[in-house]
């Protein structure tokens, strides 16, 4: 009976050993970075909590979903860009649905240019231009000859014809991770802070760097002069304004050209779209998590997250969050959804009439009216 006890006790002690070994030293993708996350505030002041994005109209997309992003063309269409690597065109009612363009990897952002050209950052391909027949071709994939786009997400033309866009990571490329999800779930985790801001020149064809330093470089906005950026910072909760004019410079050098507008937003901010009035809209993918904020300064813990299931990370519970600001980052509008029933809300898109909200993985669009 002893020696049953022993070679018991033994195997158990190899159990948890070989456990601990594979928590502590099991390869991982990341090299996390410690951090220093700012105490959330909560849904307090302008994001006090409410239930003004409940009860979404839906518009059915046959055999699609995931309408990341929403736009008006030139044309007054409503362009959605949806995870099989489709861009959905319709009427603003959902009418005479089709689809515009196939590009074969996953548009995250896109904006139109002077001569009606759809100008499409998508993740796993780079910078595209789509003409009004549908026609693909490649504006660039690479900064010089050497620096890869990983990651191309969002974008905006200037009126002259500038196009300024965001690489989320240079360390974590969707093409090599499977998906957006998963290379930004991966990037977020780390925080070594490698997204950057873009600048495509047409005339030139020369791709510069703008801004280096961001943790998931995500939605981009121009300012009414069109003299300043602002950019979502995903991976730490704010908003920058960047001067247009900055050059290979990195956000947490103290210069001017690059300022924190808005800190400290209580979810993840994922795209900026101009809407009315001078609104900016916002929209917000998830809250944020106490325990992920708890092991900010925690980075092998962070790594040992990833020796677990997926189900175990902690990414936030559903939950609809859209708002605008004006240019100086105040709040003039906010809508929520407690229930979490339109999922991941990225961004919204405002027509005189209507208001078209982003998704990660919704399978219809949801809007409300104006």
């Amino acid at each position: 009976m002893r020696k049953s006890f022993i070679r018991l006790g033994v195997a158990v002690l190899v159990v948890i050993l070989t456990v601990a070994l594979y928590l502590c030293f099991w390869p991982v993708p990341i090299r996390a970075v410690a951090w220093s996350a700012p105490v959330p505030p909560g849904y307090v002041g302008p994001h006090a909590p409410n239930t003004r994005l409940s009860g979404l109209r839906r518009i059915e997309v046959a055999g699609q979903f995931g309408p990341e992003h929403i736009a008006i063309g030139p044309d007054g269409d409503v362009y959605a860009a949806m995870t099989s690597g489709a861009i959905i065109r319709m009427r603003p009612d959902g009418s005479d649905q089709r689809v515009f363009a196939r590009t074969g990897g996953r548009v995250l952002g896109f904006a139109f240019d002077a001569d009606g050209r759809m100008i499409a950052a998508d993740a796993m391909s780079g910078l595209l231009a789509i003409t009004p027949t549908g026609e693909i071709s490649l504006l660039t994939n690479r900064v010089g000859a050497d620096d890869p786009i990983g990651y191309a997400n969002s974008v905006v033309v200037a009126k002259d014809g500038m196009i300024y866009f965001t690489d989320s990571s240079t360390r974590f490329a969707p093409a090599a991770w499977g998906s957006t999800l998963q290379a930004s779930v991966l990037d977020v985790l780390e925080q070594s802070a490698t997204g950057r801001v873009l600048a495509y020149d047409p005339k030139s064809r020369r791709t510069r760097i703008v801004v280096h330093g961001l943790s998931f470089a995500n939605g981009i906005a121009l300012s009414t002069d069109e003299r300043s950026l602002f950019v979502n910072e995903t991976g730490r909760y704010r908003i920058w304004k960047i001067d247009v004019a900055a050059d290979d410079l990195d956000v947490g050098s103290g210069s001017p050209q690059a300022a924190v507008l808005v800190d400290n937003l209580p979810g993840y901010p994922d795209n900026l779209m101009r809407g009315r009035d001078g609104r900016i809209w916002v929209g917000l993918f998830r809250p944020r998590n106490p325990a992920a904020d708890s092991l900010a300064d925690k980075p092998l813990l962070r790594e040992v997250l990833l020796r677990l299931p997926r189900s175990m990370l902690p990414l936030g519970q559903p939950y609809g969050h859209v708002f605008a600001i004006d240019e100086s980052g105040r709040v003039v509008e906010d809508l929520q959804d407690p229930s979490g029933a339109y999922p991941e809300t990225t961004g919204a898109t405002e027509t005189d009439k209507q208001l078209f909200i982003h998704s990660l993985h919704a399978d219809a669009i949801g809007w409300l009216s104006r």
